[in-house]
């Protein structure tokens, strides 16, 4: 029975006093027992966390006294495991890192279009479809026909507008563009950057691809594969059902079941993407950890310990 219920939200509005709403935060997650990551900065709002469905109902109903976030509309999906270990509110200059604080979605964005109006939107031969996630998560699954500008972190993507179409044609700044990402956060804050940067015919998938596995049957879905997350789900499928990817520990990348069997997965320390590029020093302290880890569920504790660096630090701050 999946009684673990999951909540992911964001919301770009300005923010003056960081510290006190932390506490206020703070003190309500810890009242209500709510687990995760809510990351706040003066551009606004962006976290996923898990409880119980009462005290997820609980959590809200305090959490949207705040006229700051009162209208936030979560999207809920469930679990039989716990997806994090502790919660986490922490302090940023950005809730999605584009590497600019200058890109205002509070001032400037495109065009919202709702997941029932998705497909007809980008089936048209004259939309460029960009997915703005980043290379392993798409790797897993994306919107059939868009592009994969091969991010390694959100960061990169402004590079990749630069180079690709800034610089394209002297006409592309009037070209019909459509983004997406896993919640919407990263493609609004990446319409919000073309908008100031003068392109003049720009949309994004309103609550992205979460919001869109959830509402189009999977019969009418132009989505292929599977859709990455930031937690211990790793990723999701249609009705946000969980996936079929697991991750691993070593360097953080999403795997197949057949990339358990090769001989380069080490559970908890490495797989093909990683296991070659380790020292032998950091195998054994993976393999430590993991060690301690199995331990821990052998007596039924959880082992909240520090994880080890990954060589490949791709998941940092992109819940959405």
């Amino acid at each position: 029975m999946n009684n673990i219920c999951i909540i992911s939200f964001y919301k770009f509005v300005k923010i003056l006093n960081l510290e006190n709403i932390k506490l206020r935060i703070e003190n309500i997650c810890n009242k209500y027992d709510i687990k995760g990551t809510i990351l706040l900065a003066t551009e606004g709002i962006n976290g996923t966390i898990e409880g119980s469905h009462s005290n997820i109902g609980k959590f809200l109903i305090k959490f949207k006294m705040d006229e700051n976030f009162s209208d936030i509309e979560p999207k809920y999906s469930y679990a039989e495991k716990d997806s994090f270990n502790r919660m986490k509110v922490r302090l940023k200059k950005e809730i999605v890192t584009i590497g600019n604080t200058e890109v205002d979605p509070n001032k400037y964005i495109g065009k919202y279009i709702e997941p029932t109006e998705w497909n007809e939107f980008i089936s048209d031969p004259n939309t460029i479809l960009i997915d703005t996630r980043n290379e392993y998560e798409v790797s897993i699954g994306t919107f059939k026909g868009s592009i994969n500008p091969k991010t390694k972190s959100f960061r990169d993507l402004p590079e990749w507008i630069k180079n690709n179409l800034e610089t394209k044609d002297k006409n592309y700044k009037n070209k019909k563009i459509a983004m997406f990402c896993t919640g919407g956060i990263r493609c609004e804050k990446s319409t919000s950057y073309l908008v100031q940067k003068g392109f003049t015919n720009v949309s994004h998938l309103k609550g992205g691809i979460l919001t869109y596995l959830e509402n189009v049957p999977k019969s009418n879905s132009l989505w292929d594969g599977e859709c990455f997350v930031f937690d211990q789900r790793v990723s999701v499928a249609e009705e946000l059902k969980p996936g079929s990817y697991v991750m691993c520990h070593g360097c953080r990348m999403p795997l197949k079941h057949e990339d358990t069997k090769l001989a380069t997965y080490i559970h908890g320390v490495s797989c093909k993407y990683c296991h070659d590029k380790k020292s032998e020093e950091s195998k054994k302290r993976y393999a430590d950890r993991q060690k301690q880890i199995d331990l821990a569920l052998k007596r039924g504790e959880k082992h909240i310990g520090s994880k080890p660096k990954a060589e490949s630090n791709k998941i940092r701050n992109n819940n959405e």
